[in-house]
């Protein structure tokens, strides 16, 4: 007979990876909320020479395979790299190989999707509103503030909803920059592969799968409930 409440309690493993996959998502979308709004609205308000790259250096993360992406954070971030080195001797900050890194390569993976979303929707703002706010004398940065970003809010909702359910499923670059370090690094998508390369794992790594189904399903109606109530309130 099945029992019923021991499906239906966690077990030490996916009680870790939940918990680790809900920080690290939760700091990478924190982390890069800001720099992709102000890049949301370069590419919908600003004309400039070299726009078309950047626009392609912003959605590269989509199109190239994701360990490529880990790799390359590797030589950038890594102890020996660039970046990576240079904060180990100024401030003594690692981040391959821990927790911050996987959030790092989270991030990156997700940013040109919630870019994307916001980027529709400050497009979507009447200029003729900023216009307007402009002749009275506001400066850009006050039009932004309270004309721009507060009608643009259910796309940064939405934005925002839709990289976190993206970090939640991140694989390929957190486990070639950061690896699957048990309480450090393994979420949920890791603690499913580390399942499956296991003798007898299938039971639990369907339990994975089931819990990160739930999660994604919470995370966007999450979202759409959200985007109404922010949408209804915009348009009073």
């Amino acid at each position: 007979m099945m029992d019923v409440p021991a499906l239906l309690t966690l077990t030490p493993l996916e009680l870790e990876a939940i918990r680790l996959s809900l920080k690290i998502s939760s700091w990478a979308v924190v982390g890069s909320l800001p720099l992709g709004i102000a890049v949301a609205w370069v590419l919908a308000r600003c004309d400039f020479y070299g726009k078309t790259l950047f626009d392609g250096l912003i959605h590269l993360p989509l199109i190239l395979p994701p360990v490529v992406v880990g790799y390359l954070l590797l030589v950038l971030l890594g102890r020996r790299g660039p970046v990576g080195g240079w904060l180990f001797d100024v401030f003594g900050i690692t981040v391959a190989f821990t927790w911050k890194g996987a959030a790092i390569a989270s991030a990156v993976m997700a940013f040109p999707l919630m870019v994307r979303a916001i980027r529709l929707s400050v497009e979507a703002v009447d200029r003729r509103l900023e216009q307007t706010a402009r002749t009275l004398g506001a400066g850009r940065l006050r039009v932004f503030a309270t004309v721009t970003l507060p009608l643009s809010l259910p796309g940064v909702v939405a934005g925002t909803v839709l990289a976190f359910a993206r970090c939640l499923g991140e694989f390929g670059a957190t486990i070639t920059f950061v690896s699957n370090i048990p309480g450090e690094t393994r979420t949920l998508p890791l603690a499913l592969y580390s399942l499956v390369q296991t003798p007898d794992g299938d039971a639990a790594a369907l339990r994975i799968v089931a819990i990160s189904v739930v999660l994604a399903l919470i995370a966007l109606v999450f979202s759409e409930i959200l985007a109404r109530r922010v949408a209804a309130r915009t348009r009073e």
